[in-house]
């Protein structure tokens, strides 16, 4: 239930106190976890349905709720999206094939907080083109963290995500974006992975956002699929995403869904 006390900012941003900290730690630290519990599931021959049926598990046994299960009729505890899908790929019979790249994408609800993170994973050979991709996504989601504190705007934010990626001549979603969060699902602000410096809301202490950029290793444009909820890649592209949920501080910022066995990046641990 959305109990919010704080205050609203004039762009209706919820601004939190530290309690609000405390329970954001608790949500995204149980996300993460799941998201590294989830890593020897991820192997070719194996399908997403059974990867999704093991974080349902997961989130049950850690006593916490799925927030996707119910969510807009979605009954999945996760969307996962293999090679060009770009974002909410519903998990099923699928199998995945050696040098697969997939993004898991997991949001539970603890004591009322909403934690909501997702990264890459590989199953097999990691090819070049893919490996790169994964790395460009991987740096762009935290030169947009490094944006984050007081005083810079949201346009900051997307700026230093979208000039990063069209560097490497890649390039970044346009058709979906971050989002506010706390004690619900999707709040203002939502949070663009592109635009021009010191655009949109400006920063305070205590707001609480994902970023989670999706890029793509060809032309930006996405399509919804006739189930109304799988994006993919019109030129059929691969396409990567890694998501952090975050808080503004003083000083800068807090991610709340860090890995607690350092697994955020596929080649890790």
């Amino acid at each position: 239930m959305d109990d919010f006390k704080g205050r609203l900012t004039k762009d209706g941003i919820r601004i939190h106190d530290t309690d609000g900290f405390a329970g954001m730690h608790r949500a995204g630290a149980l996300a993460a976890r799941i998201l590294d519990d989830v890593a020897p599931l991820v192997f070719p021959g194996q399908t997403t349905g059974v990867i999704d049926a093991a974080i349902e598990h997961m989130v049950e046994e850690a006593g916490a709720t799925s927030a996707t299960i119910g969510y807009r009729g979605y009954q999945h505890a996760s969307c996962i999206s293999v090679n060009h899908v770009v974002c909410h790929g519903i998990p099923g019979p699928k199998v995945l094939k050696d040098g697969d790249i997939l993004n898991i994408d997991v949001t539970v609800i603890v004591d009322g907080w909403f934690g909501d993170t997702s990264r890459m994973y590989v199953a097999g050979k990691l090819g070049r083109k893919a490996e790169r991709l994964i790395e460009v996504t991987h740096e762009a989601l935290f030169k947009g963290i490094e944006a984050v504190r007081p005083g810079n705007t949201f346009g900051d934010i997307g700026h230093a995500i979208q000039t990063h990626v069209e560097a490497q001549r890649m390039s970044v979603v346009r058709d979906f974006c971050g989002h506010g969060l706390g004690q619900v699902f999707h709040a203002p602000p939502n949070v663009l992975h592109y635009g021009r410096p010191g655009t949109g809301p400006v920063l305070e202490e205590g707001m609480f956002f994902t970023i989670e950029p999706m890029v793509n290793l060809g032309r930006p444009e996405t399509k919804v699929l006739a189930d109304d909820w799988t994006a993919v890649t019109r030129d059929k592209s691969l396409s990567a995403q890694f998501e952090h949920s975050i808080g503004v501080t003083a000083t800068g910022c807090e991610i709340f869904t860090l890995s607690p066995a350092g697994r955020f990046h596929p080649t890790w641990g």
